[in-house]
């Protein structure tokens, strides 16, 4: 009998990040209409200051863009002192984005509406 895989936020959503000196950028963007409607519910400021704790935010600001279906999500003070002052491995940023969207999520009632779309054939 195999294990079931956790669901993981990459599941219903993928992301970009960045860096503005020594703030980071996240920004989640869902697949569908049902899964934007559950980021806005559960994908919180806090929960993402929680789930980045070892970095130590001083802050976490949350916005959404929902004609992207997107969250955007500031993390103050998680760079180390930004690009040109950090010794840390990402000093810019740009796998924050890939660590939140291994976050854990528990089983969804409305998984199925959720998941990225599969891609139409092409029947010329």
């Amino acid at each position: 009998m195999s294990a079931i895989e956790p669901l993981r936020l990459l599941d219903i959503a993928h992301g970009r990040s960045g860096d503005k000196g020594n703030h980071a950028n996240v920004a989640v963007i869902a697949y569908t209409e049902a899964g934007y409607a559950w980021l806005r519910q559960h994908l919180t400021a806090e929960a993402v200051a929680d789930y980045f704790r070892q970095l130590n935010p001083s802050g976490v600001v949350r916005y959404e863009a929902a004609n992207l279906k997107a969250l955007n999500f500031v993390l103050f003070n998680v760079l180390g002192g930004g690009a040109s002052g950090s010794l840390r491995t990402d000093s810019q940023g740009k796998c924050l984005a890939l660590a939140l969207l291994q976050m854990p999520l528990q089983r969804l009632e409305n998984f199925n509406a959720m998941l990225r779309p599969l891609p139409r054939e092409n029947h010329e």
